[in-house]
């Protein structure tokens, strides 16, 4: 089966991103492919436009919370269900303001279904007057649009007329320090070329896992029950830039597998009453999949042929 491909819209509040998902949508309504579109925000955000049917695109809204905080579970089983019920070509995840970037592949990359998607990257749009007056804002705000920018494949400043020359190039060059792997480009109302975005060269892809700076994704899937003692011993040895690690894994001692989480070095695991696919999800930056796949296949194998 086709993945379905998937584009994280990210950004501070008023920064263009729902004008961009306008113009992708109006490209995609003219490609005639199966759409499908995530919408998080605080509170109710439109996206109707006369060049677009929404007859066309199946929208899902998870309003009152962010996709990281307290919607993620609702986030979860929308996503699967529209995967199941609609079967979409693309989906646009159109995130909260507030949303770390980190935060939102985790709550995307269920272990449910990680294997069905095709993470193409992450858009960031960034409202330049407020990149340029980012000191006044709280700290952890601060940080936050730093992330944003830091994690991007793709970054449209927006608000170019408002800015001299000599702003536009610091901005630029800034970001550029900030993100040395990530597009940058100027513009007035996310006017961007689609083709550009859908020519992504992103960190998700085997040929990019190496690039620093970016986030990377990995799913590696157990066919059989292995050593937890084993297990632990491969958690301690991974390096620090591996964020998130959650799935589902069966150790040999037990009739059903573990829920497992492990977030900044801790692991949790939750027992669970059925059988579900044994996929483990992993995000990191600048990791060596490779290598963490083949230890993975070495601790299932020796379980397999002692």
């Amino acid at each position: 089966m086709k993945k379905a491909e998937v584009y994280i819209l990210s950004g501070f509040l008023g920064s263009g991103k729902t004008t961009l998902l306008k113009r992708l949508l109006e490209d995609e309504q003219k490609s005639g492919r199966k759409v499908a579109v995530m919408m998080n925000e605080l509170g109710k955000v439109s996206i109707d436009s006369d060049a677009i049917d929404e007859n066309d695109v199946s929208l899902k809204e998870l309003l009152g919370g962010c996709i990281c905080c307290s919607i993620q579970d609702k986030l979860e089983a929308q996503l699967q269900g529209l995967l199941l019920d609609e079967k979409p070509e693309v989906i646009y995840i159109e995130t909260t303001g507030a949303a770390h970037p980190v935060e939102v592949l985790d709550a995307i990359l269920s272990p449910l279904f990680a294997d069905k998607l095709n993470i193409k990257g992450i858009i960031t749009t960034v409202d330049g007057t407020r990149w340029l007056n980012r000191k006044s804002l709280s700290p952890q705000l601060q940080q936050l649009i730093l992330e944003q920018v830091r994690h991007a494949d793709f970054i449209l400043i927006n608000k170019m007329n408002e800015l001299t020359e000599g702003q536009q190039a610091n901005i630029t060059f800034e970001m550029q320090a900030a993100n040395s792997k990530a597009r940058c480009l100027l513009t007035n109302y996310s006017q961007v070329s689609i083709t550009q975005l859908r020519n992504l060269s992103v960190s998700f892809n085997k040929e990019s896992l190496k690039i620093p700076l970016h986030l990377t994704t990995f799913v590696y899937q157990f066919t059989t029950s292995i050593s937890q003692t084993e297990f632990e011993e491969f958690l301690r040895g991974l390096p620090d830039t591996i964020y998130r690690i959650k799935g589902y894994i069966k150790f040999d001692y037990s009739d059903h597998p573990f829920l497992f989480q492990f977030s900044y070095g801790m692991p949790l695991y939750i027992k669970e009453y059925m059988n579900l696919p044994l996929n483990l999800v992993f995000i990191g930056e600048n990791i060596d999949w490779p290598q963490i796949q083949t230890q993975l296949f070495i601790l299932e194998n020796e379980k397999k042929n002692p």
